[in-house]
């Protein structure tokens, strides 16, 4: 009896079903074939495969019961649905349903090769390397995991993660900013079958418009001033592994339709070049913002939101499991001893204050509390005295994004009031500073992004706007200059 991996192909087509087989079982593995879905159900049943190829559309009945029945009984068995041509529906539909990955007609063979070999490693075949890499890339995100916690939330977290990682399906992450979602995107390759492979994060609103396509695609030699030799983008550089798009909203609309048609074609071509190149990436978005009412509001594309969001991870904020916090205080000083070899503890008072607090920074705000606290801290013990806490136990709760958007005429004309305001202050300093000058650079600060929050009604994002800043920066400097919501 052979011990090669042995496969089941589904598809009504004879001449595709050869094709099909003559590829695997030259690729070294065994192959049964099925032409409906009464034919599957009986191989299934009497045989256990390492894979399931099946087309979409059987004479009896459709291959999405095939992903849903396998997925049910033989939760360790990829399935691979074959879609037509532009089907991107029902490759989405097929995604969150459970299968490994798709292949759309007419078939590739080099990437039904590449998915095959990719599917497989889910299996005994190549489980040894598969495991010394996840266990390699726990070790190196163990210390800043945002998987730390017993709370129910993250119980349910990690439950999610251990499922998603057996596909191929696009991931959007969301959550606040701090929660940690390039550490979560981090987990789901670890424990991946591409944990041996790249993970390639990449912050969409850090790069130049005019260097997006060259940054992500690649270029030749030649391609543009400046192009001295050939590079790859981060596609290229991703190959094999997983591609993270972080603050993926940020994409302007030109770049969101290039982007697109490389993850639908799985295929990218260099600046410079006529050839395109075959890409196996899988996909992780993730993103602070609402994607659903930026697609409302016209500034991202539909297509590309249902692409991107096929599975939805939501991490909660560090204020909805504060039960955690104390676990999470424990293993971030235990990092930040460990650099100086300091024994570090907190005093009981100091962890009720962290507990008490809002964290408008989530997870990273709590490393910086802590940091920070430990340069103060009097033989290793950190007090609430050190922690430094804001009096407004909770900035972010006080100011709601969710408030009523103000009418865009009346944010035009607060920001020109504000500016010429800023102006009148500037032009105090011809009477002399009763300040020193970085007291009364802050002092003005303050007092204008105070003036803005009021005509906003203590809106952060229209804030932003009528400043003329990013919501981070906004948020950023509340925190710096501890401004509060009035009671």
């Amino acid at each position: 009896m052979s011990d090669s991996p042995r496969i089941l192909v589904v598809d009504d087509e004879a001449d595709l079903r050869e094709l099909f087989e003559i590829t695997l079982v030259r690729m070294g593995l065994d192959v049964d074939v099925a032409d409906c879905v009464a034919a599957a159900r009986l191989h299934l049943a009497n045989n256990e495969y390492a894979l399931v190829i099946t087309d979409m559309r059987l004479p009896d009945g459709n291959g999405m019961e095939l992903v849903q029945e396998i997925g049910a009984r033989m939760n360790s068995t990829p399935v691979v649905v074959i879609t037509a041509f532009g089907s991107a529906d029902n490759a989405v539909a097929a995604l969150k349903a459970g299968a490994f990955d798709y292949i759309s007609k007419p078939v590739a063979l080099d990437q039904m090769r590449t998915m095959v070999k990719s599917a497989l490693r889910l299996n005994a075949m190549g489980e040894t390397n598969s495991r010394a890499a996840r266990q390699k890339n726990r070790r190196d995100t163990a210390p800043h995991s945002v998987l730390i916690g017993e709370s129910a939330a993250m119980q349910h977290l990690r439950k999610q993660i251990e499922r998603l990682a057996r596909s191929m399906a696009p991931i959007a992450i969301t959550g606040e900013s701090g929660s940690g979602k390039e550490l979560a995107a981090r987990e789901v390759h670890a424990r991946s079958t591409r944990a041996d492979k790249p993970f390639i994060a990449v912050n969409c609103g850090a790069i130049p418009e005019s260097l997006m396509e060259a940054e992500f695609f690649g270029y030749r030699k030649g391609a543009f001033t400046g192009a001295n030799e050939d590079r790859d983008g981060f596609f290229q550089a991703a190959h094999g592994g997983t591609l993270m798009l972080d603050e993926v909203a940020d994409l302007p609309l030109a770049m969101q339709v290039k982007l697109l048609r490389a993850i639908q074609e799985r295929r990218v071509r260099k600046l410079g070049s006529t050839a395109e190149e075959a890409i196996d990436v899988r996909i992780i978005s993730a993103t602070h913002q609402n994607l659903a009412e930026r697609v409302a509001q016209g500034k991202f594309r539909q297509d590309l939101f249902y692409r991107l969001n096929v599975i939805g991870l939501n991490l909660p904020p560090l204020r909805e499991r504060r039960d955690d916090i104390g676990l999470l205080a424990e293993s971030i000083l235990a990092r930040l001893a460990g650099q100086d070899g300091t024994a570090v503890r907190m005093t009981p008072k100091a962890l009720d204050a962290l507990r008490a607090y809002g964290f408008p920074g989530n997870v990273r705000e709590l490393e910086n509390i802590l940091e920070r606290a430990l340069a103060f801290a009097d033989g290793g013990v950190i007090d609430e005295a050190d922690l430094a806490l804001t009096p407004c136990a909770a900035v972010a709760e006080g100011m709601s994004d969710d408030m009523p958007e103000a009418d865009e005429q009346e944010v035009r004309t607060a920001s020109g009031d504000v500016l010429f305001e800023l102006r009148l202050d500037l032009l105090d300093l011809s009477k002399g500073m009763p300040l020193p000058l970085p007291e009364y650079l802050n002092a003005v600060e303050r007092e204008i992004i105070e003036r803005a929050l009021a005509q906003t009604g203590y809106n952060r994002t229209q804030a932003a706007q009528l400043l003329g800043i990013s919501f981070r920066q906004l948020r950023y400097q509340i925190q710096r200059l501890n401004i509060c919501a009035p009671e």
